[in-house]
């Protein structure tokens, strides 16, 4: 089984205005969505307010359409269809509006004119609180800022190619992505971006006119900038011991570990639901955990 692919937390205008993918080579090869700051995107973690949802399919077999407001840069839109049934359920029982989080997958649609456009196929959607959209906000701050300083060193170099962003301490994903896309879209307009940044944080502090004091572009930017995410857990190594202790001692009737009280309790260790989210999703492609049903998690 291969292994699943990590889950980008990036702001909806990132997202939006990528219009490369990589596709894969095989059937079961990952394509990925190029963004402008170099993310090889196969998977996202998004979180926001479902503003809108529609069932354009039947009673039968639903099929539904959802946008999400990520509530600094603008939407992401989302279809769910009968090969996600567990995100299909979920949504029909969500009323709007509604703070969710999605784990899903990309997919780039183009037009007869030439026009891409992104979506979500969501692996999985929960209804979360404030505060932990709250926790997304800052995560995809960070996330972004980090991109968009790679990308400022990597542009800085006197020798540009994958190996020579590997030889200065890039991983070969992110060496891939700065390279892609900077051939396909070049050097991006860096005030975008941290306009975006201000604006995100902006919406989840007191004053919501405060200078942030971020530059306006990037050309005398700090290398690091401090965006605490607030977690109170380690690598996630740790989260993955403390998930697997809890199922063992949730698990009272052989049924498995019930959700909400997993959740109840993760939360309590100083794990956000979408973290619970996306350690669970890799606990089972390691095949140490399984759903019986929906509502359960079971250690194997």
């Amino acid at each position: 089984m291969n292994a699943r692919e990590m889950a980008w937390r990036l702001f909806s205008s990132e997202l939006n205005s990528a219009t490369y993918e990589i596709k894969g080579d095989g059937e079961k090869s990952p394509s990925y969505v190029v963004t402008k700051l170099g993310a090889m995107v196969n998977r996202v973690l998004v979180a926001g307010v479902l503003t809108e949802k529609e069932n354009v399919g039947t009673a039968d077999e639903p099929m539904w359409r959802g946008r999400i407001q990520d509530l600094a840069t603008g939407n992401f839109f989302i279809n769910v269809g009968r090969y996600q049934p567990e995100a299909a359920a979920a949504i029909a029982d969500i009323d709007t509006p509604a703070f969710v989080a999605v784990v899903g997958k990309v997919r780039t649609y183009t037009t007869d004119d030439g026009k891409v456009f992104v979506s979500i196929r969501p692996e999985r959607i929960v209804k979360i609180t404030e505060e932990i959209r709250a926790q997304w906000i800052l995560d995809a701050a960070r996330s972004t800022w980090i991109r968009l300083n790679n990308m400022k060193k990597a542009a800085s170099l006197k020798e540009f190619s994958q190996t020579a962003l590997v030889g200065k301490g890039f991983s070969e994903r992110d060496a891939k992505g700065i390279i892609t896309a900077l051939e396909q879209y070049d050097l991006p307009n860096s005030a975008v971006y941290l306009k975006s940044i201000q604006t995100a944080l902006r919406t989840i502090l007191p004053e919501k006119n405060i200078d942030l004091g971020l530059p306006e572009d990037m050309s005398d930017s700090p290398d690091e900038i401090d965006i605490e995410t607030g977690s109170a857990v380690g690598n996630s190594a740790d989260v993955e011991d403390i998930i697997l202790s809890l199922l063992e001692e949730l698990d009272v009737d052989g049924k498995g570990a019930p959700r909400d009280e997993l959740e109840r309790r993760a939360e309590s260790e100083g794990i956000s639901s979408m973290e619970l989210e996306e350690v669970s999703n890799t606990l089972m492609d390691k095949g140490l955990v399984y759903e019986p049903n929906l509502r359960y998690l079971k250690r194997i």
